[in-house]
């Protein structure tokens, strides 16, 4: 850069999951940006880490962490499309699955961006109630509140 100017992180997480709401916050990113240069989204999915008990043995645990990654990569795929049919260039947007331990999944994403620093956060609002969402709280809520140097975007 010259005469002082500054460097604008333009990086993106899209924190997915298999909703409809997701599925809209993509197409939302795709929509507002997709013909605007020089932005990056990585879209991410958590896997939460089973508990150590909560698979009889080893061999059902592999088991369905494959058949859960493949279904999860092809939903990644689906998502990678849609910004890329939007006008993003394919070597802008990345796609990531992990497998983590999350207390919370709110915990998780912000993990993630503190790991990666993204300027922004964008992910679904999840389908809970006034009632359900004060009982147990949301992932957007909890982003919301506890996201740092960065912008979160929730999406309906």
């Amino acid at each position: 850069m010259t005469n002082g100017e500054k460097t604008v992180n333009k990086n993106i997480l899209i924190a997915v999951d298999e909703s409809e709401n997701a599925r809209r916050a993509v197409s939302y990113v795709g929509q507002l940006l997709g013909e605007v240069k020089g932005f990056k989204v990585t879209i991410l999915h958590i896997i939460g880490q089973p508990e150590e008990d909560y698979f009889p043995t080893s061999a059902e645990k592999e088991k369905w962490l494959s058949q859960y990654k493949e279904k999860v990569d092809t939903m990644l795929a689906d998502y990678r499309q849609i910004l890329i049919d939007r006008g993003f260039d394919p070597k802008a947007v990345s796609v990531r699955s992990t497998l983590r331990y999350c207390p919370s999944m709110a915990e998780c994403i912000l993990a993630e961006r503190d790991e990666t620093e993204y300027s922004t956060i964008v992910l679904g609002r999840q389908g809970l109630s006034r009632k359900e969402e004060f009982l147990f709280g949301s992932i957007s809520s909890k982003v919301v509140t506890h996201a740092r140097n960065c912008a979160v975007w929730v999406v309906e």
